[in-house]
């Protein structure tokens, strides 16, 4: 995002990062207070924030996130993703990851933390239906994962949403419950809401991603583009993540301020399926010999998800007020801080369980995270 500060490299690698990267997590923790507040004591101010959508789309969430998108997908070496749609193992890892083991995942955790609270419940289980389709694209770059590959997977994972998301809400809501002889949920998900939630938040940026790429280089070349252009755009990458969070929050600032234990019961199991999710993708690529980038890349598709989905199809489902979109609300307040830590995890782990990998990002005087 941002570019390191010129010092010797003996420095620690706090001292190389910029001001802002080595505060970043305090930034994104910083705009989730502020928005709590706004939404906690601006009366109104969530109603207002909730009348400006169409489609069912927050129009201010979705300007957001078009504008945290962008830089990351101008990013990408479109004219390279031929290499990561030929990589067998990394695409059958990511899909038995984001549309087995995930899904079962939650569904395990949902029943066993929530057994007494059926709407948490079944909005813990909508959550882990939905794979991430935007700010995956901040965590993977953060740690340097594989933007190509990141970029390939979030695409193939969008088609699977399309097709399989009725389908596995089915089964884990009605059909798997009931052969266990556990309570049951009927629910119809609207094909209309995962559609349009994936041309916005995926379909819109991603086009002008590689329009970027593809005529920038074409007038002015790589090298300017890539070094005069995109350190330009970088970022605002940032700044509506930022924009995003505070958003985010300040519309469901209220009804998480006022049901704190509701809240804490709901984030012990998403706490638990981001970091083991996390990690379970990260060795699971290392094992089958994915290199590092493309091990985060696996790893970051994998444990994030689709909250401005959920949220969606929770409201509108079950109602702005229920407890399925409680849940669902709850679920970038445990991602967002807890990816964000996982940056960390996984450069401090790609140096140990990838020493001789090249794709592991080295200490240097020049961007460390950008």
């Amino acid at each position: 995002m941002t570019t390191a500060v010129n010092v010797p490299d003996t420095a620690p690698v706090v001292q190389k990062l910029s001001f802002v990267d080595r505060w970043l997590a305090v930034w994104i923790l910083l705009a989730m207070g502020v928005g709590l507040a706004l939404g906690r004591f601006v009366p109104g101010l969530n109603t207002m924030l909730d009348s400006l959508s169409i489609g069912g789309i927050s129009l201010p969430i979705a300007i957001g996130l078009l504008v945290m998108m962008y830089p990351v997908l101008a990013k990408v070496r479109y004219d390279e993703t031929h290499r990561v749609t030929g990589d067998r193992k990394l695409l059958i890892l990511s899909l038995v990851l984001n549309w087995v083991v995930g899904p079962a995942f939650m569904f395990i955790l949902a029943w066993v933390f929530l057994p007494d609270l059926p709407e948490f419940r079944t909005g813990l289980i909508i959550v882990g239906l939905v794979r991430c389709i935007a700010m995956v694209f901040i965590w993977n770059d953060m740690a340097c994962g594989d933007r190509e590959a990141a970029a390939v997977l979030v695409a193939i994972n969008s088609v699977f949403q399309l097709i399989a998301y009725g389908a596995l809400g089915w089964f884990y809501l009605q059909a798997l419950p009931s052969w266990l002889g556990l309570e049951t949920t009927s629910a119809q998900f609207s094909l209309g809401a995962i559609v349009t939630s994936v041309l916005v938040f995926l379909g819109v940026p991603l086009l002008a991603g590689f329009l970027t790429r593809t005529y920038g280089e074409k007038a002015k070349g790589r090298a300017w583009y890539e070094d005069k252009f995109l350190p330009k755009i970088g970022p605002w990458s940032l700044y509506g993540l930022l924009f995003t969070i505070v958003l985010l929050f300040a519309m469901q600032g209220e009804a998480i301020t006022s049901q704190p234990w509701d809240v804490a019961r709901i984030a012990v199991p998403l706490l638990i399926y981001f970091v083991l999710m996390f990690l379970v993708s990260f060795f699971a690529s290392k094992m089958v010999g994915l290199n590092y980038a493309k091990s985060t890349s696996v790893a970051f598709t994998a444990s994030g998800n689709n909250f401005e989905l959920a949220i969606a199809v929770a409201i509108g489902t079950f109602g702005i007020t229920s407890g399925q979109a409680l849940a669902g609300v709850v679920g970038p307040l445990i991602e967002v801080p807890v990816l964000v830590g996982l940056v960390y995890v996984a450069l401090w782990l790609g140096r140990r369980l990838f020493p001789n990998d090249p794709t592991v990002p080295v200490p240097t005087t020049q961007k460390v995270i950008s």
